[in-house]
């Protein structure tokens, strides 16, 4: 509690105590259910509250022009030490035909998954989707170019191109799985556990057949940018929930705020539609928001259960080991599954032309995991705003802010003062408090 108003001065001017409840936290996943509350945490100085953010976050930059102006900034954030972030980003320049693209994404693993599946909880996928995207899509558009002899392509092309690059990756994480067996699912369904087990779990040869299974199990969400060399196209890719948003300085300190992206989720009623259409007659397709009730992204990278016939998971996932022993939580959406795939790889590609004649003076592009939105909630257009304000002149240095922008606007989302980020970062629980964020920040 506050120092009342009784007080001395002193007193009024003293610190508050170290406490917090669980409304003060930011986000949705600290509840009353977590108490007893109050729950203690570190009150730190501000340069000590930057400090311990940068480290728990990890900042990274990408510079892929001259100057300030053509830079990317990223981190990925997860206060709590006993979990760890199932979020990644990517930041990389794709040389294509003597031309530097420049690719930068969010991918959001889903540490907090309620339907709680085997595998749901690893990292397997996204890391492996941070690592691998980049370069299907660096060799699908050296294909293209190839094709067209250098010549310049056309927007829409390239947006198809790119698509086909993401849903390629996405088919090739079941079909180097059913690779492993001649003849595919229907001869993997006519062999014995046994079998099937030697296959799949080669750990003691190096465990590549090993892995191969594993990324079926776990999946991801992803927001994929390419901008072109001449920095004069953006093309966004979205598979799930994280968000897109442009800030756009139209006139000195004043901004344009444009959020880019649609959640694929069960509130969005064009994709419940989509999917009911995708499946007509199946009143189980959707249950409760989420596809087959287990599960809440709609388009997504893995989670190949959702994607493949039941006898898939039935007859390879399940003779992976170590495995889950209680097949029950699988069994439930299993059963409605009659007709698959339920979640789509397709991304929704968006083409976005950008000015430079008659451009803004500032431009920066916003990709962040649902995590960064729900620690924002509805005031994410003020914390923007607030980050705006806030950001240190190009080419000055402040004492207290660092450089990094994706930090810069991390520490607005928490609440933009040292009080606020301290509870953020050093609350007393024994379970995370924080969903996981992943932002990037990039000049246009």
């Amino acid at each position: 509690m506050l120092a009342g108003s009784g007080g001395s001065a002193q007193q009024q001017e003293a610190q508050p105590p170290s406490v917090a409840w669980y409304d003060e936290i930011p986000g949705s996943i600290c509840g009353p259910e977590d108490g007893p509350w109050p729950r203690a945490f570190t009150n730190l100085t501000t340069s000590e509250a930057w400090n311990k953010l940068s480290l728990a976050s990890d900042p990274q930059s990408l510079a892929y022009g001259t100057g300030e102006k053509w830079r990317a900034d990223a981190l990925n954030f997860q206060p709590f030490s006993g979990a760890k972030s199932q979020d990644r980003y990517a930041m990389q320049q794709l040389h294509v035909g003597g031309r530097i693209w420049t690719l930068t994404a969010v991918f959001d693993g889903a540490l907090f998954n309620e339907f709680n599946l085997p595998g749901h909880l690893g990292d397997a996928t996204v890391q492996h989707a941070a690592h691998h995207v980049p370069i299907i899509v660096r060799e699908f558009l050296e294909d293209l170019d190839k094709k067209h002899g250098g010549r310049i392509v056309p927007p829409p092309l390239i947006a198809d191109v790119f698509s086909s690059a993401i849903r390629a990756f996405d088919d090739a994480i079941a079909n180097d799985v059913l690779e492993l067996f001649p003849g595919g699912l229907h001869a993997a369904i006519g062999m014995p556990d046994q079998q099937i087990h030697t296959i799949l779990n080669d750990q003691l040869v190096g465990g590549e057949n090993f892995k191969r299974a594993r990324l079926c199990m776990y999946g991801t969400t992803a927001l994929v940018a390419l901008v072109d060399p001449d920095h004069t196209n953006l093309w966004l890719a979205n598979l799930g929930d994280c968000q897109g948003v442009m800030v756009s300085e139209t006139s000195p300190q004043v901004w344009s705020y444009e959020v880019l992206t649609r959640v694929h989720n069960g509130q969005n009623k064009r994709e419940v539609e989509r999917v009911r259409r995708e499946h007509p007659g199946e009143s189980e397709c959707i249950v409760d928001d989420r596809v087959l009730g287990a599960i809440a992204p709609f388009r997504c990278l893995g989670d190949t259960p959702f994607k493949q016939p039941p006898e898939f998971t039935r007859r390879i996932l399940y003779n992976l080991f170590p495995g889950n022993r209680d097949i029950s939580l699988w069994e439930e959406f299993l059963v409605r599954n009659k007709t698959p795939p339920y979640i789509s790889a397709v991304p929704e590609v968006t083409h976005f032309p950008l000015d430079r004649s008659q451009g803004p003076l500032r431009r920066y592009l916003i990709l962040c995991s649902d995590g960064f939105t729900d620690v924002c909630g509805q005031h994410q257009r003020s914390v923007i705003d607030r980050w705006l304000r806030n950001m240190p002149v190009a080419g000055g240095r402040s004492a207290t802010i660092p450089p990094n922008r994706a930090l810069q606007l991390l520490w607005q989302g928490l609440g933009g003062e040292s009080v606020s980020v301290s509870r953020a970062l050093t609350l007393d629980l024994d379970i995370p408090w924080l969903d996981d964020i992943s932002i990037v920040v990039q000049s246009l």
